[in-house]
């Protein structure tokens, strides 16, 4: 079964022939499969967390001491095995701010209360309602981040001129950069044609780092972004004043953070789960992410989320179980006690050669060839996803694309609602309602029938509907009124049995049949006064 799973997703990835062993610790090869996968994240980790530091303004440690306690903390006890989390760049983008304002003292806080409020929403199971995400949603933010991801590599790209600032490379320097990228590329394409002994990413970097370094070749490497060199992250409560004043100051920054880390992180989470064909363990991945950064932020980290792109890499490199996980936070911590001179001379062409593969299998190609065979609005909303999330972030865009594709919903539901106006005699008028009966078709339901013209008695079938919430019972109510101001009596057919007890309250002639639907309304509601008012 995980052969075929694998196959399947081997097929959308086109660089990986999925051959990695069953996941078993009793079979010696599973074990160095995972951690081979732990170390390909973790040299993958390094260039990233750096990065991000940057972004945010603090220090490369404050980035890498995330990366490790962030991953090892999800690894142990999150929601789904493979996964990778770390210092991200959308978190990122949000703090810079606040260290600019206020210092790193008060990042540290800010990503503590960052992790309470995510434990909040574990233990109240919020994680649950990522599966409001449509899958126009989660297309368009695959193809999103693979962009993003992409864009993100540039950096690399670019020098430091003798002014100091920041210059793209050009000619003979630009050249061989992109020839390693190719040959980084090209070596985890090829490569799991031959062998499955050694992860292709992992094999990638080591034989382009080996080719840079036996032969001296002068490109960008991992230490020209900083050192990496530093000590085991010790215990350090952040020192900020504990008053009022401090927590208007760091609450907003937190629940943005944790917003962005949760949505990032459970959409990740499903992502995983096509791959693996595993569900649930979201509001598990909620209390581990909020575990993560709460011990993070005592610690002198910057905190973190799930990542996309090392996930995927530790998927590519055949990892599957919480070990490689566990083993890529462990090496990265290794890297900083005790091998930063070594890991600082890898070139940045073989890391970005790795991460521009994850951006091809991350993309969704497939999207581009169904836009013209899916609904209009579903096409509108993948590309609107995708475009918020390169714009803006990722948060920002799944909350768009969520709205978007609900109002969408509501609107075509709400045109859906028709009757048909049947003449049984002089005396008896019939209408026959068809589609949902809610807040968005209720005017359009009113508008049916003609209380001026019809017969004494009216009948109005439900047979065909469905009634949903306190507007479609509140629109039965007026059409009544209606009615009975004319004089007229109205019969109600085909309701379910809430209606019936909440209809006949409020003093309408119902009629009972053995066909009668057995559906209950959105939320109940009691009858005061003549109107229909919030029960609960």
């Amino acid at each position: 079964m995980t052969k075929a799973i694998l196959s399947s997703f081997a097929e959308k990835l086109s660089i990986f022939d999925g051959t990695t062993p069953r996941v078993s610790f009793n079979n010696p090869r599973t074990i160095k499969t995972e951690l081979l996968a732990g170390l390909t994240v973790a040299l993958a980790l390094v260039p990233e967390a750096v990065a991000f530091a940057f972004v945010a303004g603090v220090h490369p440690l404050v980035g890498l001491y995330a990366a490790f306690l962030v991953g090892l903390i999800t690894a142990l006890i999150g929601g789904r095995p493979g996964m990778i989390s770390g210092a991200t760049g959308a978190l990122a983008v949000v703090m810079v701010s606040l260290v600019a304002r206020h210092g790193v003292e008060y990042l540290f806080a800010t990503v503590v209360l960052m992790g309470i409020l995510q434990l909040g929403a574990g233990l109240c199971r919020l994680g649950k309602f990522i599966r409001l995400v449509p899958h126009p949603v989660m297309l368009g933010f695959v193809n999103g981040l693979a962009i993003v991801i992409f864009m993100a590599q540039m950096t690399q790209f670019q020098i430091t001129g003798v002014d100091g600032d920041k210059e793209w490379m050009t000619g003979f320097p630009l050249v061989v950069m992109l020839c390693l990228v190719v040959l980084t590329m090209v070596i985890i394409w090829l490569l799991p044609k031959l062998t499955s002994i050694i992860p292709a990413p992992l094999a990638a970097i080591g034989i382009v780092a080996a080719l840079v370094i036996g032969f001296g070749i002068n490109v960008p490497r991992v230490g020209d972004l900083a050192s990496i060199e530093g000590g085991f992250p010790g215990f350090h409560i952040p020192i900020v004043p504990l008053n009022l004043e401090t927590l208007h100051i760091i609450f907003p920054y937190a629940l943005i953070l944790a917003a962005i880390g949760l949505i990032e992180s459970l959409l990740t989470l499903n992502l995983v789960g096509e791959i693996t064909a595993k569900r649930g363990g979201a509001s598990q991945e909620c209390l581990a992410q909020g575990a993560a950064n709460v011990v993070t932020g005592f610690f002198g980290g910057m905190g973190g989320c799930a990542m996309i792109g090392q996930s995927m890499i530790n998927m590519k490199s055949g990892g599957r179980t919480r070990l490689s996980g566990i083993s890529a936070a462990l090496f990265l911590l290794s890297f900083i006690l005790f091998a930063s001179s070594l890991i600082e001379q890898i070139p940045l062409a073989a890391l970005v050669g790795v991460m521009f593969m994850v951006v091809i299998g991350t993309f969704a190609w497939q999207s581009l060839l169904i836009l013209r065979r899916i609904p209009l609005t579903d096409a509108s909303v993948m590309l609107l996803v995708t475009v918020v999330t390169v714009a803006s972030d990722l948060a920002v865009a799944v909350v768009v694309g969520v709205i978007v594709s609900a109002l969408a919903y509501a609107w075509n539901n709400a045109t859906r609602i028709q009757g048909k106006r049947v003449e049984k005699s002089t005396s008896e008028t019939v209408y026959q309602v068809e589609g949902p009966l809610f807040f968005g078709s209720a005017e359009g339901f009113l508008e049916l029938f003609q209380p001026g013209t019809d017969a004494d008695l009216v009948v109005i079938d439900f047979a065909n509907s469905r009634v949903v919430d306190q507007s479609a019972l509140q629109a039965i109510e007026n059409i009544t009124a209606k009615y009975s101001a004319s004089g007229k009596t109205v019969q109600l057919r085909h309701l379910s049995r809430d209606c019936h007890r909440l209809l006949q309250k409020a003093g309408q002639l119902m009629v009972d049949s053995d066909d009668d639907p057995d559906y209950q309304i959105a939320v109940d509601y009691s009858v005061k006064h003549g109107r229909f008012g919030s029960g609960h």
